[in-house]
């Protein structure tokens, strides 16, 4: 069987705009992607190759289109929000297709000293090894998640973070032979709702298969009202289909860039530090 091709980073960078396109101007990280493969219709084989299975979980594809948000985002194609939601520019929602090698050349152009003593030969296509400054600080949470927590320890830091999200009654039960079932909560809504929610958390180095998610709503059916299922990894496009499947009961879904953006707003183990900026008011001084 012949092996898929994998797309550079800049052959997704015109899918990656149809993407956002179709979601309206803007979306977050999760979404972009999944609407990118879709657009690009990437098949299971690609999409299931991790970029470095030593130092976390991340996917070649979900590195090459941060290196695709990355460059677009130098030419003004793209902007980006503290919350995490990337939308398209002005000067993208008036550009049909980009030609997407003069986007790299421009950008490496911006990024070349002035007198390089030793310059180095570099492929137009070749993925930049280390990730933007932006997205390094997941990369390393990835690794702390895998290297530093035993599985118990990530049930217990599920569990702290649902507390920090509003559920009441959390508790972890992590029995074998419960279909998967880590734990369970109830969610409360405005104070008057309430749903009970299963949950399973794993650390997982790439992508959950729709068979785990079938796997889950077995366990789970007539046991609670919604399904929670949290990993390090990433899901397949068959997997979300198999969670939001109709007639099912739904399972809702938190991938490692979710959860790394929930531990950051939440302010568990990652810490934010504002950089101080001073200015001059020249005309302050014109009043003295």
């Amino acid at each position: 069987m012949m092996k898929s091709v994998l797309p550079t980073f800049d052959q997704l960078m015109n899918p990656l705009l149809e993407a956002l396109r179709l979601l309206g101007g803007s979306g977050s990280i999760e979404e972009i992607y999944a609407k990118t493969v879709e657009v690009a219709g990437l098949p299971e084989d690609v999409l299931s190759q991790l970029h470095d299975a030593d130092k976390g979980s991340q996917t070649e594809v979900g590195y090459r289109l941060a290196w695709a948000r990355t460059y677009l985002k130098k030419s003004d194609f793209l902007e980006n929000s503290s919350r995490g939601v990337w939308s398209l520019t002005e000067k993208a929602k008036n550009t049909g297709i980009i030609d997407s090698n003069e986007i790299v050349r421009f950008v490496r152009s911006l990024d070349k000293p002035e007198k390089p003593e030793f310059p180095k030969k570099r492929l137009l296509h070749e993925t930049p090894r280390e990730l933007p400054e932006d997205e390094q600080w997941r990369e390393k949470l990835s690794m702390t998640l895998m290297q530093k927590l035993d599985p118990a320890a990530f049930e217990r830091l599920t569990q702290r973070i649902l507390r920090e999200s509003g559920f009441v009654h959390v508790e972890v039960t992590g029995r074998t032979g419960d279909g998967g079932i880590d734990g369970k909560g109830i969610a409360r809504i405005n104070g008057f709702m309430s749903f009970h929610v299963l949950f399973q958390c794993k650390r997982y180095k790439g992508s959950v298969s729709s068979s785990e998610i079938r796997d889950f709503r077995g366990a789970m059916v007539g046991r609670a009202d919604k399904g929670l299922f949290i990993t390090t990894g990433s899901f397949t496009p068959a997997a979300v289909k198999e969670a939001t499947r109709d007639g099912a009961p739904p399972i809702d879904l938190v991938d490692g860039e979710e959860l790394a953006d929930k531990l950051k707003e939440l302010g568990l183990g990652v810490k934010t530090i504002l950089v101080e900026q001073v200015s001059i008011d020249e005309g302050w001084f014109e009043t003295v």
